[in-house]
């Protein structure tokens, strides 16, 4: 199975194009979570997974929560993704980019060790370090292309007759041969995120900033998924996994999960009557 026939068949099992971001941050763990040891932290990631897998298509790890761990880091990261279902699309966002042979490490290390479908990829550095992460057809990379902070607007919207972003988006579309490549699109772009999809009508994104960053989750969707081929991936991180800071967190993580899952679908549907 390919990365794409792998982001369809989540969607499907799922129900929907939820992602759920597994940003594990001791203080804001819920109070009956002690997170004293490594496998503490797992179980918690453990059972936010198992409540919200079924509305789930893909869980997003950010590498840097894990880092900052210290040695009990790389653990607790392997623990988690091994709590992931394999028919799930599990995505490494590290924002990886180097030379090509410290990329190739990066890669060997997101895939072979950890065993994360797609990694995160920064493509300022060109093909040679990107190219690692999509050299092989069961694994592929998600590239920065439009992101959600302030500072986006710094380099990403700067340029002619292209901006940035575009350009990124082009190339990134000629890259695409093995079909496991996407891009990773800020929701809180509201006034661009439509002008990369018609770039890269059939390539998945991915799509954080929902929810506390401000993004809309209507134009989100409208405007990345209603008249193009192409999946979108909704990345939600805090409003799921700390729903709740006390006994129920992981019933309330499901409860956003699901509510965000069918909230996008509610969208799509909205649209397709019209």
């Amino acid at each position: 199975m390919n990365i794409k026939q792998k982001i369809e068949t989540a969607v499907k099992e799922s129900g929907g194009y939820l992602c759920v971001g597994l940003d594990l941050n001791i203080k804001r763990l819920p109070e009956p979570v002690k997170g004293d040891t490594p496998d503490e932290l797992i179980g918690f990631n453990r059972s936010i997974i198992e409540s919200t897998v079924d509305f789930t298509a893909a869980y997003k790890l950010n590498l840097a929560f894990y880092e900052a761990l210290g040695e009990i880091g790389f653990y607790v990261l392997k623990g988690s993704i091994d709590c992931i279902p394999k028919d799930r699309l599990i995505i490494a966002d590290g924002k990886r980019g180097d030379i090509g042979s410290s990329a190739a490490k990066y890669a060997e290390a997101i895939f072979d060790k950890l065993g994360a479908d797609m990694a995160t990829v920064n493509p300022y550095m060109g093909y040679d370090a990107v190219e690692p992460f999509i050299s092989r057809k069961d694994k592929g990379a998600f590239i920065l292309t439009l992101t959600s902070n302030p500072g986006a607007s710094d380099f990403q919207l700067q340029g002619e007759p292209q901006m940035l972003f575009e350009s990124i988006a082009s190339k990134v579309v000629e890259w695409n041969v093995s079909d496991n490549i996407g891009l990773i699109v800020g929701a809180t772009q509201q006034d661009y995120i439509a002008r990369v999809r018609s770039i890269a009508p059939e390539l998945p994104l991915l799509i954080p900033g929902i929810g506390a960053q401000g993004g809309d989750l209507e134009r989100a969707v409208s405007g990345t998924m209603v008249e193009w081929d192409g999946i979108s991936l909704i990345n939600s991180s805090r409003g799921i996994i700390y729903a709740s800071s006390g006994k129920d967190f992981a019933e309330a993580a499901a409860s956003a999960a699901k509510k965000l899952r069918d909230s996008i679908n509610q969208i799509l549907k909205k649209y397709e009557q019209k």
